[in-house]
């Protein structure tokens, strides 16, 4: 008899650990940290979005660490990933209320990143 499973991306996230639990630089890097999870709360900003758009939006990333990077999302609460109907259907991708602090922040480094940017021109 062949035993049925969740499809991979359905199983419950377990909260992630914080690497140095008295530091709070390295809880912030731990749950925001990296090349895209900034870009990926800017876009969610803007509007929930389907999978497929957000990597239409950021056309630099695999489809592998998008889905690394929201699973790591959801699982520090900043993400919430709400199935759209049966297996197989499109699935949107939000900022949760927890994560709906960070766009200031993404902001500060956006505008922060304008500058260095133009600093070296």
């Amino acid at each position: 008899m062949i035993r049925q499973t969740e499809p991979a991306g359905n199983s419950p996230l377990l909260r992630r650990s914080n690497p140095v639990s008295d530091c709070p630089l390295t809880a912030a890097l731990a749950a925001i940290g990296g090349k895209w999870k900034l870009i990926i709360i800017y876009w969610l900003n803007e509007e929930p979005m389907h999978f497929a758009r957000l990597r239409r939006k950021m056309p630099g990333i695999s489809q592998k660490v998008l889905t690394q990077q929201l699973r790591e999302l959801q699982a520090d609460e900043i993400v919430a990933r709400q199935a759209t109907g049966r297996v197989a259907t499109p699935v949107v991708y939000s900022l949760t209320e927890y994560g709906r602090s960070l766009p200031p922040l993404v902001e500060n480094v956006r505008r922060w990143g304008r500058g260095h940017i133009e600093r070296y021109r």
